[in-house]
């Protein structure tokens, strides 16, 4: 703890400095995610990992733009990219490492920004530039240059810059060119950047790749593609100083020798390739069979999901017998499945027999592979035959949430139990809203679609209805979709959607947990009514404890918290939506031992 401090002391003192200085640390988003490792000692490795932070940015502050750090069997990795200056880089650093805080107790994560990369493990990662899940960015505007113009000058330049910057000292190369048949003054900028713990073959294959992942940017006015362990951006208008530049012509010119020493050399090594190229073959096909296999262990979150082998997961469910069920519902039914090497899955089987089901399949592998986060769950992988589609999950042992609230194993949870709970869904949802690189909305937020692992940590579930919103946007209008009793009255009625009705369900939801009742009372029964209602009924009586599940202890529960949690769902569940706090706020406010009672309360409106 006391090198955390240390470490935000060095950032409030480097802020006050440089306050006044003109900056740009180029802190635009462009990939981040959480390892899948669970360390078994939490505040051990929290504090190596900040032992780490501290090291890296002393390094840093030399005014260096590489750093690596190793503690305690953790190892870390910073680089900026060498045009921004040292403060710059410093800061875009800082802002990394808040990032990477929102992986809470998980050992290991990796933020990449245009200006700078951060990534920390419980392994050796140093020497590998290259893995599944690297991708390229568009810019969402079009460049002013003219398509046929643009298209073969970023084409050219971006080819040099993989040719050249394996060559370089430091592995990093910026360079320009300028647009024939355009204006004075039109030119392309591009930049290309290599770990430089990576050999330059590794660079040369990673750039290769990068390459492939933004070549089809044009003629958007500009892209970037990232990867462990390289970067390449280019754009039409500058992001570096102009006496930046690296003159890279005696790299791309270098090696046109036609000698015969060059030609035998040349034949020599065309043979080992050849012979290369059949090992690879061979191991790829054995690595393939593993791979489909669901070798689940092996994987990690940077890797992305993979494509299991139908049949496998066919067997893995006992051709998906009732005996696997474990769960189902409009969007299909989820069956238990052990593969081969052991693990046990969740296999969600979609038969695609609309092409609603299909846009639902394809969204939730669109949103799903790219969320890292200890409060939602974890997509594995998919595989798919004819109409049947399949998705592959962790499994969680315990189930959905609603079971042990109204279902078979009711009256089982503890205080304890509910309000880790009530605060892990939060955190999930406010990953989803407002630390995703774009707000996501889960549509569904209900006691269901939430599943406990074995220690009965939540994990929010069924993206089957997500939606997502531009960061300019305050909302969308679109049909309803969803589940009366959890859904908003502005959805409801207006198809008015926003994270607000997320932040509604899990009003419900916390009342659910609180109460072990229904939000709905589907049995007709004449002493309760709807659970929303009747809570707000004892709210204003000054009833709150006749809310609480009976079959909890008393002795467990402080009254004055649950009334503190009564109210807090009654906060998520007022109408209009600008009075409803956001689960950023929410989270706060489970964190603090502020008193929420200083909020006046509107009645809910009841759908």
């Amino acid at each position: 703890m006391k090198n955390v401090w240390i470490w935000l002391l060095h950032c409030v003192v480097f802020l006050c400095i440089t306050k006044s200085v003109k900056s740009d640390p180029q802190t635009n988003l462009l990939n981040q995610g959480c390892s899948q490792f669970i360390s078994t000692d939490v505040p051990a490795f929290s504090g190596n990992r900040n032992l780490t932070f501290s090291e890296l940015r002393r390094q840093l502050s030399n005014n260096t733009h590489f750093a690596t750090a190793q503690q305690s069997g953790i190892y870390a990795m910073a680089q900026c990219r060498n045009y921004l200056s040292g403060a710059d880089c410093l800061d875009c650093f800082d802002a990394a490492v808040s990032l990477t805080l929102n992986c809470s107790s998980d050992g290991g994560a990796r933020v990449i920004y245009e200006g700078c990369f951060l990534r920390y493990e419980a392994h050796d990662f140093y020497s590998v530039a290259t893995l599944q899940g690297n991708t390229g960015k568009c810019s969402t505007n079009l460049s002013r240059i003219e398509p046929n113009l643009i298209d073969p000058a970023v084409e050219s330049l971006l080819k040099d810059l993989e040719v050249a910057t394996p060559k370089t000292k430091g592995l990093f190369a910026a360079a320009t060119k300028q647009v024939i048949g355009v204006t004075p003054g039109s030119t392309i900028y591009a930049y290309a950047q290599c770990a430089q713990t990576v050999s330059p073959g590794v660079c040369r294959d990673c750039l290769s790749v990068a390459y492939g992942n933004v070549q089809g940017c044009p003629p958007r006015a500009g892209g970037s593609s990232v990867d462990a362990g390289c970067f390449l951006r280019y754009s039409d208008t500058p992001f570096f100083p102009s006496n930046f530049t690296t003159d890279i012509t005696p790299y791309v010119q270098e090696g046109g020798s036609s000698s015969k020493s060059t030609i035998i050399l040349c034949v020599v090594g065309a043979v080992c390739f050849f012979l290369l190229i059949l090992a690879l073959l061979l191991w790829y096909r054995l690595y393939q069979k593993k791979a489909k296999r669901g070798d689940i262990l092996g994987l990690t979150k940077l890797q992305g999901p993979i494509t299991y082998n139908y049949k496998d997961l066919k067997s893995a469910t006992k051709s998906f017998s009732e005996e696997y069920k474990i769960g189902e519902g409009g969007f299909g039914d989820v069956y238990k499945g052990i593969i081969k090497n052991g693990d046990v899955i969740a296999v969600k089987k979609l038969a695609m027999t609309t092409s609603k089901a299909k846009k639902d399949f394809e969204s939730e592998i669109r949103l799903i592979s790219n969320i890292h986060h200890k409060n939602i769950v974890r997509l594995l992988g998919c595989s798919g035959k004819g109409s049947d589609l399949l998705l592959v999950f962790e499994y969680m042992a315990n189930g959905s949430l609603d079971k042990f609230l109204y279902g078979e194993k009711q009256g089982t949870l503890s205080w304890k139990q509910r309000l880790d709970i009530i605060f892990g869904v939060a955190r999930g949802l406010a990953y989803l809203h407002d630390q995703f690189h774009i707000r996501i909305i889960h549509r569904d937020i209900k006691s269901s679609n939430i599943l406990l692992d074995v220690d009965f940590q939540p994990k929010i579930a069924d993206f089957g209805l997500a939606r997502l919103i531009a960061g300019d946007q305050s909302h969308l209008s679109t049909r309803f979709a969803g589940t009366l009793g959890y859904t908003a009255p502005e959805y409801a009625f207006h198809g008015h959607l926003s994270e607000k009705v997320d932040t509604y369900g899990f009003g419900i939801v916390v009342l659910e947990i609180v109460s072990g009742r229904r939000s709905t009372n589907s049995k007709s029964d004449p002493v309760t009514g709807p659970l929303l209602e009747d809570a707000w009924k004892l709210y204003e009586d000054g009833m709150h404890s006749d809310l609480v599940d009976e079959s909890m202890d008393p002795s467990e529960y402080n009254i004055e918290h649950v009334k503190k949690i009564i109210q807090l769902a009654l906060m998520c569940t007022q109408s209009p939506t600008s009075i409803r706090p956001t689960m950023s706020e929410v989270v706060v406010l489970l964190t603090n031992d502020r008193s929420v009672e200083q909020r006046s309360l509107s009645k809910p409106t009841m759908v």
